[in-house]
């Protein structure tokens, strides 16, 4: 029985799993919008999500937090001076799921992933294919 077990396995371990989760996190987070599928999509959420809400307290504590769960120098920095102040005021919600039509080779459903009040000029990356 799997009751109480949150969360989708994707047909992975779970090493894949946080490793997969771990780079989207970060490419959605320096790209500001990434194209995956609707399932990864939504579990996305659950990872990025809590590291821009760490990143709404700039502190010492937190910035160790977050490298140790993007392990990303570069990131960490963009999330604490860039989108830490951006959320400031914002109570959670920080993504947007549109929904992208099917792939061409296996019909499995795409969404786009967005951080909302994202800069328009940012261009988008495919991941997670």
């Amino acid at each position: 029985m799997r009751h109480r077990n949150s969360g989708v396995k994707l047909g992975r371990n779970s090493s894949h799993r946080k490793a997969m989760f771990q780079n989207m996190a970060i490419s959605l987070l320096e790209h500001e919008l990434i194209r995956t599928t609707l399932p990864k999509a939504k579990e996305l959420r659950r990872v990025a999500e809590p590291l821009i809400t760490l990143a709404k307290v700039d502190s010492v504590a937190n910035r160790r937090l977050a490298f140790a769960r993007t392990r990303n120098p570069v990131i960490v920095g963009k999330l604490f001076t860039v989108l830490g102040p951006r959320y400031k005021e914002r109570q959670g919600g920080y993504l947007r799921i549109l929904k992208a039509g099917f792939r061409a080779g296996d019909n499995a459903p795409m969404a786009y992933v967005e951080l909302v009040d994202r800069q328009i000029g940012s261009k988008a990356v495919e991941v997670a294919e």
